[in-house]
């Protein structure tokens, strides 16, 4: 059987960035192995950065080694107390690891001010090193359980080099994407959602990997105002032949409340293909059929394959009751017409924390996880098609953990696209019956 930690997801998070971004992989676990100094030490020692953990009964305090545990060499030790969501620190210095576990029968020395004494299930520490803690002054804890934890980079070489294949990998793909049964050159993908919520800094975000540099062609708020007012169709050429990408991108005004915003009647217009680029939303009425931006008679090509609702991750658990019933509503349309569509949420990297390491394993990310599921719940999209992204804001250097989740989003775009024109009717899709 598998020997599983104690820590809570919230406090391994914040032991993990408290000590510079760590994955903790447990190695010692005293209701497990036996609260004996001598098994410790033969688990832990030579391992690395390692990350003691006792459980007292209504506290939790332990030791960070800056360095591997070796026997009889000492190691920089700073010793930390979590109460709650704080953690609090103080720097132990030098000292062997068996003196800190106090192996052997090492007699508690005062100068020391801390000590492990698993044989007896207590940790006596000095009144200073208590109070620099920040803990009532009680200078013995019991020990209801200890662990030890190897600490690692959470990216670490060999990550790193996997989110880089990775990224290329995808990048391959795309460019070499064809629309299902040809049935048309390029793929059109409405971007649509609440005003703010980071469409138009998505197509920055796809443009920037494929120019191999950051790029803001389209105009971004920095409020939550948001800046679309024109529908635009975004062609991107690739940055490493010159050559259009076999997508577009269109952006629109920001979905309003109850009044404002994109009107309904113009999103089936788009849907159609009937609106051409750079058209003048009106918030307060769609387009005029004699409107010189109107199409009379779109192709297929000029039609929308794919909608992309884009939400911004932190705003989700403030969304009125308005913007659910109508992003709802208009998710019922849609489907009724046929329009195929999935989720974006952005700005997942402002989530609390929330590291890189975190966002090349979402499915093992507790609050990632959890909004998605929010997602599903509130607005009824199916876990399968919300994708996460951390669009490029303020860097001047592309990251290919950014890219790698860009990239996949914009592939399960694609690949929605297909199924949509998989599903057309033979007759629509220039086929004649036999």
């Amino acid at each position: 059987m598998a020997v599983t930690t104690r820590l809570a997801w919230l406090h391994e998070k914040i032991l993990q960035n408290h000590f510079g971004g760590k994955r903790l992989s447990l190695l010692y676990k005293g209701s497990v192995h036996g609260f004996y100094s001598g098994d410790l030490l033969d688990r832990c020692c030579n391992q690395g950065p390692t990350l003691t953990v006792i459980y007292g009964e209504h506290r939790i305090i332990g030791a960070y080694a800056e360095e591997s545990y070796q026997e009889r060499k000492a190691a920089s030790i700073i010793l930390f107390a979590l109460q709650e969501t704080k953690i609090s620190e103080w720097k132990l210095g030098l000292c062997t690891p068996e003196r800190l576990f106090c192996h052997d029968n090492v007699k508690y020395n005062s100068t020391t001010n801390f000590q492990i004494e698993l044989r007896n299930r207590k940790v006596i520490m000095g009144s200073k090193t208590t109070e620099d803690l920040g803990l009532v002054q009680n200078c013995t804890i019991s020990i209801q359980d200890c662990e030890v934890f190897r600490c690692e980079d959470l990216l670490d070489e060999r990550k790193i080099k996997g989110v880089t294949e990775l990224r290329k990998s995808l990048l391959s793909a795309l460019r070499t994407y064809e629309p299902y049964g040809s049935l048309v050159p390029q793929i059109r993908i409405l971007l649509l959602g609440p005003v703010g919520a980071g469409k138009s800094s998505f197509f920055n975000s796809v443009k920037s990997v494929f120019q191999g540099h950051v790029t803001h062609q389209a105009l971004v708020g920095t409020d939550r105002t948001g800046i679309s007012e024109k529908y635009r169709t975004y062609f991107i050429r690739d940055g490493k032949d010159g050559q259009y990408l076999p997508f577009i991108l269109c952006d629109s005004l920001g979905l309003g409340e109850k009044e404002g915003g994109l009107c309904r009647d113009d999103i089936f217009y788009i849907l159609n293909g009937n609106i051409r680029d750079r058209y003048q939303f009106n918030p307060m009425e769609s387009i005029k059929l004699s409107h010189r931006d109107y199409i009379d008679s779109p192709s297929l090509k000029d039609r929308i394959h794919c909608v992309a609702f884009v939400f911004d991750v932190s705003s989700m658990e403030h969304f009125s009751s308005q913007m659910i019933v109508k992003i709802r509503r208009l998710r019922r349309e849609l489907i009724n017409a046929g329009v195929v569509h999935v989720a974006l949420l952005t700005h997942v990297d402002s989530m609390d924390l929330i590291t890189k390491g975190d966002l090349i394993e979402i499915d093992r990310c507790v609050p990632l996880r959890s909004k998605l599921e929010e997602v599903q719940r509130k607005l009824g999209f199916a876990l399968s098609d919300i994708s996460v992204v951390s669009n490029y804001s303020s860097e001047w250097e592309l990251d290919p953990v950014k890219d790698v989740l860009i990239l996949s989003a914009l592939r399960r775009m694609l690949w929605a696209a297909d199924d949509f024109l998989e599903d057309l009717p033979l007759e629509k899709q220039g086929i004649k019956e036999r």
